[in-house]
């Protein structure tokens, strides 16, 4: 004898748009629930942006998102029950810094520069995220004013020392992928208490940045697709979103999908760049909303030699492509992986390179902060500035006026249209909790329809 039917308000179907995380969390919550689901994305692959790729035979590596921290509650909870562990970002042994002519050494990962003035700079920011409202940043007080602002703005009103002016960039750059020019100085102050403020989402031990997913955080998504077979389908972009009293019409250059509600668990540009019929009361995107600049370069060494000379990896510079670098080798120990990040206007200069310019470019300056490197087993660049189904990464960059005018409507369904995806979520914006979290509300929405 079966058991009662599961409750889910009415609602038996659903369409879910985008295989990331964000959808396939809404997905697998809801066929669990007994909802029939179809996912369609439009890539050849799930991850969204999450995505592996080879590094060596057996062995992947994140060129998408791939750090995360104690505090990710939601993403820890998915790894155990996806039967994943954590492997620990590897920190041990001195940085290297090009800050300057010439290149240095020392312990940790403050920068050598003008103690005081990056004090200053931390502070101010500090106060500023603090003073944002988490919740509903376009509420927080002098909201107008500090979403006109851009960042760079900012800096140059505040920051008076060379060295806050140098550093302010690099750090955008490491912590949320932002060109200064693009941002609002609200959407700064919100993504840094979002992530758990400043001194959080800097960290690794203890930190957002202390462990990554052991193989790689790709198969979050190739698992929870697992679950679904086939009713994920690859290949299928969506052009159009049809919606009358009674159902909800998904549109693919394949055919259509009908359903009761349709879940859109996409980056606010792609999002707008659908068809919507009734039109969207507010849109998804600002005229002035930017796509995440990121450029991911891997560099594949026979070992991390670079830990037998008391070096831990990790690298800050003032001078590009690579910005920052750190050590992501596989905890077996079998090769050695240097990723570097390229963010910021750095990342669309690069993304312009044809790749042999790219290769050139990245092993050049890797050798020049690295000389006991042997050449390389392999160079792999993950351009997600050019990337037509993600616009950017880590997230989408909200610009001046973007708060004020799309916060309000930021989770607000359009009839039967529910929003996903970690843009959405005002816990962890950006990061892979952010999306999760965001797949597990609209979950909860749809259930709760009559």
């Amino acid at each position: 004898m079966s058991g009662p039917a599961p409750h889910h308000g009415g609602v038996t179907s659903a369409v879910v748009v985008g295989a990331g995380l964000a959808g396939l969390t809404a997905a697998t919550g809801l066929a669990a629930r007994g909802v029939a689901v179809t996912v369609l994305e439009a890539r050849d692959r799930v991850g969204g942006r999450t995505h592996g790729i080879a590094a060596a035979p057996g062995t992947q590596v994140d060129a998408g998102a791939a750090y995360l921290g104690g505090r990710h509650t939601e993403l820890l909870a998915l790894m155990a029950e996806l039967g994943l562990k954590t492997t620990p970002t590897t920190m041990l042994g001195a940085s290297r810094f090009g800050l300057g002519t010439a290149h240095t050494t020392q312990d940790g990962r403050f920068p050598p520069l003008n103690a005081v003035a990056l004090g200053d700079l931390f502070e101010q920011l500090a106060e500023l995220t603090e003073a944002v409202r988490p919740d509903a940043p376009w509420l927080t007080p002098d909201a107008e004013r500090l979403d006109t602002l851009t960042a760079a703005e900012w800096a140059e009103q505040n920051l008076a020392h060379p060295d806050a002016r140098l550093f302010f960039p690099l750090f955008l750059g490491e912590m949320m992928a932002a060109d200064p020019a693009e941002v609002s100085v609200l959407h700064v102050a919100f993504y840094l208490r979002s992530g758990g403020g400043l001194r959080y989402l800097n960290a690794f031990e203890g930190g957002a940045q202390q462990d990554r997913v052991d193989g790689g955080a790709h198969q979050l998504c190739e698992r929870l697709a697992d679950r679904l077979g086939p009713r994920v389908r690859l290949g299928e972009p969506v052009r159009a979103v049809h919606q009358d009293a009674g159902q909800v019409t998904v549109r693919t250059d394949h055919g259509e999908h009908r359903a009761d509600v349709a879940v859109l668990a996409l980056p606010p540009l792609l999002a707008d760049a659908i068809e919507h019929h009734p039109a969207l009361p507010v849109r998804r995107a600002g005229e002035r909303t930017a796509r995440g600049c990121a450029v991911k370069v891997h560099l594949v060494y026979p070992a991390p030699v670079w830990r037998d000379h008391g070096l831990s990896g990790w690298s800050v510079n003032a001078r590009g492509p690579l910005l920052s670098t750190v050590d992501d080798s596989p905890a077996d120990g079998g090769i050695g992986v240097l990723t570097g990040f390229v963010t910021g206007a750095e990342a669309h200069r690069f993304a312009a390179l044809d790749p042999e310019q790219q290769r050139a470019t990245a092993l050049r300056q890797a050798a020049e902060l690295f000389p006991m490197l042997p050449d390389p087993l392999g160079c792999h660049v993950t351009d997600w500035v050019n990337e037509p189904y993600s616009q950017g990464c880590y997230a989408a960059l909200l610009g001046p006026g973007d708060w004020l005018r799309l916060g309000p409507s930021l989770t607000a369904p359009h009839h039967r249209v529910h929003w996903a995806g970690t843009e959405t979520s005002t816990a962890y914006f950006g990061l892979m909790e952010g999306a999760i979290r965001s797949g597990h509300r609209v979950v909860a929405e749809i259930l709760a329809r009559r």
